[in-house]
C-alpha cells in the first residue's frame, strides 16, 4: 500500500477538484440498478422484502418475521453485555439532554407592527422512520442519534428499519437501543428496498412521511428516487472526514484520528491536511504501524480510503490554504488538531460538525458527546445540517391582526395587490371588506 501524499501548490484547478469527489457523486449507476427494487417493493411488499434479504443480505426469512417481536426485545436484554449496555445508557443520556435543550419552544408571537402579530408555532411531523445501517458491522448509536431527536420532537408513529444479519435477526444492542430510545416498532429491511418499504409501505411496514439515516450509494441513490413520495432527509452517505491540523501537534495523534472514520469502509474519504511539513511526515510514518494494529478487515478498508481516490495526506502551502481547502471539501466530520483550536474555528465554514482539539476524536462525537452524529456528506455541508430535533418538527406561520393593526396593513397591501393586478386580492381589503 502507498499512501497518497499530496502537495496542494503541484496541482491545477482540476485536480483540486478531483479530491472533493465522494463516493455519491455521481449515482447514476446506482439510480438504474435500484430502479427495479424500488418497483418490486412498490407491487409486492413483504414478498420483496424476503426475497431481498436472501440476495443481498445473505439471511432467511420469512414475511411474518419482518417485525421485530416482543420475544426479540426480550431476548436481547437478556443477552446483550452489561458494559455495552451502560454504555448505551450514558450515550442516550447525552444525546436525550443536547437534544432537548436543542428543542425550540412551541409558539412564539410578536407584534411586529402596531395592531399586528406574527410568529410561529412548532410541532411534530406525523411519523418518521429512521434508517440504521449494518453493511459492514452493527450501528445500536444511531439508533440512539436518530430515534431520540424523533421522540424528544414528540412524534407519535416512529419504526427503525434495519438489515438483518445472516442469522435473520436483528442485532441485539439495536434492540435494546430502540427500547431505550423509546421505540418498539423495528424491521428487518435494508439498502434500497427498505426505503421503498417506507415510501409506499407493505403489509408489514407502514408508509412514513419522512426517513432519515445514513447509508450506502444504493441507499442514497433509492433516496433520490423517492424524493417525491416521501421526505428524505439530508444526504447522509459513507463516512467521511477531514483532519486540520497545525504545527502544533503531534503528526502521529493526526494520523491515528485520520483512521477513525476511514476504517469505515473502502467507500469512505478521509484527508489529514497541514501547512506542516512536520506533521505531515511523521503522520505518513505513522500510518504503516497504526494500520497492522487493526484487524485485517478494518485496516483493509482504511488502506483503501488513503491509498485510493478519496484520502490520504495533503500538504497545503500555508495556514490559509488549509483552511481553504477544508471549506471547500465541506466535510461530514471536520477535527481541528491544534493546541489552539479555537483560532481558527471563525475562519472554518462549511462542515457538518467541528471538533475542537486534541481530546476531541471523532470516535466521542460517534458516540457519548452527545450532539448528532448523523451528519451531512458529499459537500451537502454547505447547506446542510446535522441531524436535530427540527427534521422531526415543522413550523406553521402563526398570525393575529387587530382592528387598531388593520388600517395600515390593509391601505399598504391594497396598493401592492392593485399594481400586481389581483382584484380578489385588492377588493378584499377594500373599502367593501366590512359592508353589510
Amino acid at each position: 500500500m502507498t499512501i497518497n501524499f499530496i502537495k496542494l501548490a503541484n496541482l491545477d484547478t482540476a485536480q483540486r477538484q478531483k479530491l472533493m469527489l465522494r463516493a455519491e457523486s455521481d449515482l447514476s449507476t446506482f439510480e438504474s440498478k435500484v430502479r427495479p427494487i424500488i418497483d418490486a417493493v412498490k407491487h409486492e411488499g413483504d414478498e420483496a422484502l424476503v426475497r431481498y434479504a436472501q440476495d443481498f443480505d445473505k439471511a432467511q426469512i420469512h414475511a411474518q418475521e419482518i417485525a421485530a417481536t416482543e420475544a426479540d426485545f426480550v431476548h436481547a436484554e437478556k443477552s446483550l453485555d452489561p458494559q455495552v449496555r451502560e454504555a448505551l445508557q450514558f450515550a442516550a443520556s447525552n444525546i436525550r439532554k443536547f437534544h432537548e435543550d436543542q428543542k425550540p419552544e412551541e409558539m412564539w408571537l410578536h407584534e411586529i407592527s402596531p395592531g399586528s402579530f406574527a410568529g410561529d408555532r412548532t410541532t411534530p411531523i406525523p411519523s418518521a422512520a429512521c434508517y440504521v445501517p449494518r453493511g459492514k458491522g452493527a450501528f445500536p448509536s444511531s439508533v440512539l442519534m436518530l430515534a431520540i431527536p424523533a421522540t424528544v420532537a414528540g412524534v407519535e408513529n416512529i419504526c427503525i428499519i434495519t438489515p438483518p444479519g445472516p442469522n435473520g435477526k436483528i442485532d441485539d444492542a439495536t434492540l435494546v437501543a430502540a427500547r431505550m430510545a423509546g421505540v418498539s416498532k423495528v424491521y428487518k429491511a435494508g439498502g434500497a428496498q427498505a426505503i421503498a418499504a417506507v415510501a409506499y409501505g407493505t403489509q408489514t411496514i407502514p408508509r412514513m412521511s419522512k426517513v432519515v439515516g445514513p447509508g450506502s450509494p444504493w441507499v442514497a441513490a433509492a433516496k433520490r428516487l423517492l424524493s417525491h413520495v416521501l421526505d428524505t432527509g439530508s444526504p447522509a452517505g459513507p463516512s467521511e472526514v477531514v483532519i486540520f491540523a497545525d504545527d502544533t501537534t503531534s503528526g502521529r495523534l493526526a494520523a491515528l484520528d485520520l483512521l477513525i472514520e476511514s476504517e469505515h469502509g473502502s467507500d469512505s474519504s478521509g484527508y489529514l491536511v497541514t501547512p506542516s511539513r512536520r506533521v505531515a511526515e511523521e503522520a505518513l510514518a505513522a500510518l504503516p504501524e497504526l494500520l497492522k494494529t487493526m484487524s485485517p478487515t478494518r485496516a483493509g478498508y482504511a488502506s483503501d480510503v488513503l491509498s485510493g481516490a478519496a484520502g490520504g495526506i495533503v500538504l497545503a502551502r500555508d495556514e490559509d490554504d488549509a483552511i481553504a481547502f477544508c471549506n471547500e471539501y465541506a466535510p461530514e466530520h471536520l477535527q481541528v488538531l491544534a493546541k489552539e483550536p479555537f483560532q481558527y474555528l471563525g475562519r472554518l465554514k462549511h462542515a457538518g460538525e467541528i471538533l475542537l482539539g486534541e481530546h476531541a476524536p471523532s470516535v466521542l462525537g460517534n458516540y457519548v458527546i452527545g450532539a448528532n452524529h448523523v451528519l451531512p456528506t458529499s459537500g451537502w455541508a454547505r447547506t446542510a445540517s446535522a441531524i436535530s430535533v427540527f427534521d422531526f418538527m415543522k413550523r406553521t406561520s402563526i398570525a393575529y391582526v387587530t382592528s387598531k393593526g388593520y388600517g395600515e396593513l390593509s391601505k399598504h397591501a391594497h396598493t401592492l395587490a392593485t399594481y400586481e393586478g389581483f382584484d380578489a386580492h385588492a377588493k378584499a381589503v377594500s373599502n367593501a371588506r366590512f359592508v353589510k
